[in-house]
C-alpha cells in the first residue's frame, strides 16, 4: 500500500489541472452540505473588461502531492487546422454553428481576490437551470469560488444570452472531500434571468452516465492561455481512450489550454445540429504528455451530484 501511495504521489507531481485555484472559503460554507455551496455575488461585478481580463491558470502538483502556486499555461507545440468537419481534430475554432454555440459558455469566478475563467455547458435537467463544469471550477484546495457566473455563447467580453449567476455550486462528494482527480465534476444551479430559465433561453444538451470507454467524441471549451485568447469556442474531436497512468479518465488528443476546463465532451455529436450527449468535461493534462486532454468518467458519483443539482 505504501509503495502504491508513493507511486501515486509521483504521478500527481506530473499532472496539471487546466485552470485553477479557488477563493477562500466563505463563513457561510459551514451551513451548507459538504458537497455544495451558495456562492456570494457582487452585483455588477462582471463587466466586459473584467471578463476579458480574467486569467486562466494552471495548478501544478509538486512532489509529495502538494500543489504549487498558479503559473501561466505553457503554449502547446502545435495548433491544428480549423475546419469544423475535420475528424480527428486536435484543436481549432468551431465555425459549424448549431446548438453547441449557445449551450457552451465561459465560467467566471473569484478566487483569492483574483478573477479567473473556466468553461461549462447547459445540460438537460428538471429545473432547467443546471450548468456542468469541472470540479476545480467550483472548488479547489478546500475552498469554494465566489462571484460565480455562466456566460453562454460568450463573445469577447459580450454576453449575448446574459450572465447567469449561480445560486448554488456543487461537486461530486469525492471531489468536495478530497479533490479526487477521478471525480473532477462540478455543477451550478443558476438563477432565472428575465423570467426564463437557462434551458428556455439557450437550450440544453443531453447527458449520459456509465456510457463506457473508447468512443468517438467531441470536446468544446474556451481556452484562454496561449496560443488561444478566450474569445472563441474551440473544439477537438478524436477516438478517445483511457488514462493508463493516474486516473480512470477518458483521454483525447487535444491542444486546448487553460480556461477550457469544464467544457463538455460529447458522444453521438451531430455536426449539423450541434447537439450531442455529454459524457465528460475537460479536466487535466500531464506535463510530460503534451496535446492530450483527460476528462472524468461520468459514473454513479457524477450521477449523484447531477441529481442533487437538477432537483435544487
Amino acid at each position: 500500500m505504501n509503495r502504491h501511495r508513493t507511486a501515486l504521489s509521483a504521478l500527481l507531481a506530473a499532472a496539471a489541472l487546466l485552470t485553477g485555484a479557488l477563493a477562500a472559503a466563505s463563513p457561510s460554507a459551514a451551513a451548507e452540505p459538504p458537497s455544495s455551496f451558495r456562492p456570494g455575488q457582487t452585483p455588477g461585478f462582471w463587466t466586459a473588461e473584467r471578463m476579458r481580463q480574467a486569467t486562466p491558470l494552471d495548478v501544478t502538483a509538486s512532489p509529495g502531492g502538494a500543489r504549487t502556486a498558479p503559473v501561466p499555461a505553457a503554449p502547446p507545440t502545435r495548433v491544428a487546422p480549423t475546419s469544423p468537419t475535420a475528424f480527428p481534430q486536435a484543436g481549432g475554432a468551431w465555425t459549424g454553428g448549431g446548438a453547441v454555440v449557445k449551450t457552451s459558455g465561459r465560467v467566471f469566478f473569484t478566487f483569492q481576490g483574483r478573477t479567473a475563467s473556466c468553461s461549462g455547458d447547459s445540460i438537460s435537467s428538471q429545473n432547467g437551470s443546471t450548468v456542468i463544469t469541472a470540479g476545480h471550477c467550483v472548488k479547489y484546495q478546500g475552498a469554494w469560488h465566489t462571484n460565480w457566473i455562466f456566460v453562454p455563447g460568450y463573445e469577447n467580453g459580450n454576453a449575448p444570452y446574459g450572465q447567469w449567476a449561480a445560486t448554488k455550486t456543487l461537486a461530486t462528494d469525492q471531489w468536495a472531500a478530497s479533490e479526487d482527480m477521478n471525480m473532477d465534476v462540478g455543477l451550478a444551479v443558476v438563477a432565472p434571468l428575465n423570467g426564463r430559465t437557462l434551458s428556455q433561453t439557450v437550450g440544453a444538451q443531453g447527458i449520459q452516465f456509465n456510457g463506457g470507454y473508447n468512443k468517438k467524441m467531441y470536446s468544446f471549451g474556451f481556452p484562454a492561455a496561449a496560443p488561444y485568447d478566450g474569445t472563441k469556442l474551440v473544439y477537438c474531436s478524436a477516438n478517445t481512450g483511457k488514462d493508463f497512468l493516474l486516473t480512470k479518465d477518458h483521454s483525447m488528443s487535444c491542444n486546448m489550454t487553460g480556461g477550457s476546463s469544464g467544457g463538455p465532451w460529447f458522444q453521438d455529436f451531430d455536426e449539423s445540429t450541434g447537439l450531442g450527449t455529454q459524457v465528460s468535461v475537460n479536466s487535466f493534462g500531464y506535463n510530460f504528455l503534451p496535446n492530450t486532454m483527460f476528462g472524468p468518467y461520468f459514473g454513479p458519483e457524477a450521477k449523484a451530484a447531477y441529481d442533487k443539482a437538477q432537483t435544487s
